[in-house]
């Protein structure tokens, strides 16, 4: 009889040897940890170990691992539709889900087109803004696209255009289309910020800003004010300029709201959604948009319209997860969950702000941010991050550090006590001699 230690030897192997595993160098990288199931908040190895997800698996899961609601949801759309071509056809998850999504997005979106994942969501959030100029005159200069330094949208190549040259995707500079960077509007730099929108704005050519509100996730967990975002998005749309929410991280309650962009008075244009739609269960991606940009696509000719897909765009089975995972959300126990965790996060910067091992220690709604201070700014390249990362892998809790910002942004199941475990892990880094 093989025993479980000899399975998972075996599948790790088979791993090692065939598999190509993202953001992780693999030559110098530590064995995968071989995971069997999972329930709640937690992930689990064959041997039974129990591994907190402290991060949610990539910000992804909204509700718990396995969530039953969902699960069923999901195996009785399986028996009924799993797939069919989304041109010319349709189906009554995708249908529901639109008609349920538009009505609590920020603003007056009128519109959902759907994709794959997040940075398919901001692709077609891009392809977009750029021809609706274009739809309106062939001949029209708004072209350029304005975007936050240090940003992030994601990894195919508008994506990686629109978040300006970094480190995540320095090999393919050349490759690039050329876009204007702005700072983000973090507290002090509010009017720096918004002077460098005003220089661009003024020299014409914009078709759209994008934007991460109120958060830029991978960037480093940059928190800052609703106020200057808004002031940045009323001078856009004061030059006929269109604004692009990036909400792939933010959306679905992570922020306090069911929204980031609720907490703005000025709404975008351009929202896209994804990671937490489907509760974490299957991949999908939305973008909504206002019907005035849907209208510009109108007309006589195939060429005027979006010329813009993917083969499981409105996946029957992923809209039946995202409507499954909304009935959920919008449930008052979930909103207390979510209460709770922002609550938590808030006390523990109260103590802890100002830590002398910390260059900032903040929080917005489930998402808790520390920045360590380093030998240099904050980088995703920093090692105090692999140092960070092994600490509380075996504490048993996955936090994945970038560089030497640590952040802390669980599935809303996650129970107090819980999140008190992680606190006493993270106190003894700082405490420490880590």
């Amino acid at each position: 009889m093989v025993s479980t230690d000899d399975k998972t030897d075996s599948l790790v192997e088979k791993d090692k040897k065939c598999i190509w595993h993202p953001f992780t160098q693999m030559q110098t990288t530590r064995p995968p940890i071989l995971i069997s199931h999972a329930k709640g908040a937690y992930l689990y190895g064959p041997d039974g170990r129990a591994y907190l997800d402290g991060i949610a698996s990539w910000w992804v899961n909204l509700h718990g691992h396995a969530h039953p609601y969902i699960s069923k949801k999901i195996r009785e759309q399986a028996e009924k539709l799993e797939h069919v071509i989304f041109a010319d056809f349709t189906h009554a998850p995708a249908i529901e889900l639109a008609a349920r999504l538009l009505p609590l997005l920020p603003g007056n979106m009128s519109r959902i087109f759907y994709t794959d994942n997040g940075s398919t969501a901001v692709e077609a959030a891009i392809k977009m803004a750029i021809q609706y100029w274009y739809n309106r005159d062939s001949n029209t200069r708004k072209t350029k696209v304005i975007g936050f330094r240090n940003g992030y949208h994601g990894d195919t190549f508008g994506a990686m255009s629109v978040a300006g040259k970094n480190g995540f995707n320095q090999p393919f500079w050349k490759h690039l289309f050329e876009i204007e960077c702005i700072d983000p509007p973090v507290e002090g730099k509010e009017e720096q910020s918004l002077a460098q929108l005003q220089a661009i704005l003024e020299k014409e050519g914009a078709a759209g800003l994008i934007f991460e509100p109120l958060i830029m996730g991978a960037g480093g967990m940059v928190i800052y004010p609703a106020a200057g975002l808004d002031r940045l998005l009323k001078l856009c749309h004061r030059y006929g300029v269109l604004t692009i929410a990036d909400e792939v991280m933010t959306g679905f309650g992570r922020t306090g709201t069911l929204f980031a962009c609720d907490q703005l008075d000025e709404a975008p244009d351009i929202i896209c959604l994804s990671k937490g739609i489907t509760g974490g269960f299957l991949p999908l991606g939305a973008t909504a948009c206002k019907e005035e940009i849907y209208k510009a696509f109108l007309g006589n000719t195939l060429q005027q319209a979006f010329l813009h897909g993917h083969s499981y765009t409105a996946n029957p089975l992923a809209c039946s997860s995202a409507l499954a995972s909304l009935d959920l959300l919008q449930l008052d126990m979930c909103s207390r969950q979510r209460a709770m965790i922002a609550a938590c996060h808030a006390q523990f910067c109260e103590k802890w702000r100002g830590h002398p091992k910390l260059r900032r220690c903040e929080s917005l709604g489930t998402v808790l941010a520390l920045e360590y201070h380093s030998e240099s700014s904050h980088s995703y390249f920093l090692p105090f991050g692999k140092r960070l990362y092994n600490f509380f892998l075996e504490k048993e809790v996955i936090l994945r550090p970038l560089g030497n910002v640590l952040y802390v942004l669980p599935p809303y199941c996650i129970l107090e006590a819980e999140l008190h475990l992680i606190y006493d892990h993270i106190e003894s880094t700082l405490e420490g001699d880590l």
